[in-house]
């Protein structure tokens, strides 16, 4: 089960498949023969990949692993490797482990000396990059911010600090509060939205992020779908500049304590602790 009659079987090992993220064409031929051989596919949502599979007329022996089962998985999936088997890794769309489940279950069959075999293709994040049209020196994936909080502060605290441009996804329900806190926290860069990559309703849009969220408002379906934000680099810092430490420092003391503010903005910035320490309570006296 899981392999067309006359196909060879794969050696053992884990092969990370990606699949498409919507375009059904941009599936490899190498994606299809993967999957077609494979003796388990493990895959975040089995109804979904069952779908994908229908399609493309494979059967295939189907296992769930998901945010809440994938340690367990990963350990599963490195004994049927042991025992000879190979296991393909497929996400809901796009690659897998690349902010998606996956990479506890990659780890794990690492960790027990196991192939692991990577099968590229789709994926949202270089796609959106190709198409932006945005100049860069680099770029920091930063996947999804954490939804609120001293985290999601300190989050953009740090990428604020850095000279590249930014690339993070986000979900329909969040886009509108990221795009503000964005703005608040990059000051005047462009966006690239891009909306539904590879989909019907494909958009890509550069702004300013200060007009971001007033684009989305201006049309209902603008606020549909899925979306990878890219966020341009800042000018580069006259030599031996670096971060603002006090821009730093106001953005996480807001949301932590003086002790642990300082010591974050002394990494982000470079500075020294006790020199961002005084100047915090400096502020807070203030």
């Amino acid at each position: 089960m899981g392999r067309d009659i006359g196909q060879a079987p794969l050696e053992p090992g884990l092969y990370v498949v990606a699949t498409p993220i919507g375009n059904l064409g941009d599936i490899t031929a190498r994606a299809l023969d993967t999957l077609r051989r494979a003796d388990v596919i493990a895959a975040e949502d089995t109804r979904h990949t069952r779908a994908l599979l229908n399609h493309f007329g494979i059967s295939a022996k189907l296992v769930a692993v998901h945010e809440h089962n994938e340690r367990r998985a990963g350990e599963q999936v490195a004994e049927w490797i042991r025992a000879g088997q190979s296991v393909a890794l497929v996400s809901d769309a796009g690659t897998p482990a690349v902010s998606d489940p996956g990479a506890a279950v990659v780890a794990a069959v690492r960790a027990s000396g196991a192939a692991v075999v990577p099968v590229p293709g789709a994926s949202a994040l270089t796609a959106a990059l190709s198409a932006s049209g945005l100049g860069y020196d680099g770029v920091v994936f930063a996947g999804f911010l954490p939804a609120k909080g001293a985290a999601r502060k300190a989050r953009l605290a740090a990428l604020a600090a850095g000279p590249w441009a930014i690339a993070l996804f986000e979900a329909p329900h969040r886009v509108k509060a990221t795009l503000a806190d964005l703005h608040l926290a990059l000051g005047e860069r462009d966006v690239v939205i891009a909306r539904e990559v590879t989909k019907r309703f494909e958009t890509f849009a550069r702004m300013p992020l200060a007009q971001a969220v007033a684009w989305i408002e201006a049309d209902a379906d603008r606020a549909r779908g899925e979306f990878v934000l890219l966020v341009e680099g800042r000018d580069p810092q006259p030599q031996g500049a670096g971060a603002d430490p006090r821009a730093v420092l106001a953005a996480l003391l807001s949301e932590l304590p003086v002790k642990q503010a300082a010591a974050l903005a002394a990494k982000i910035t470079g500075a020294r602790k006790n020199e961002l320490y005084a100047m915090a309570l400096e502020m807070k006296d203030l």
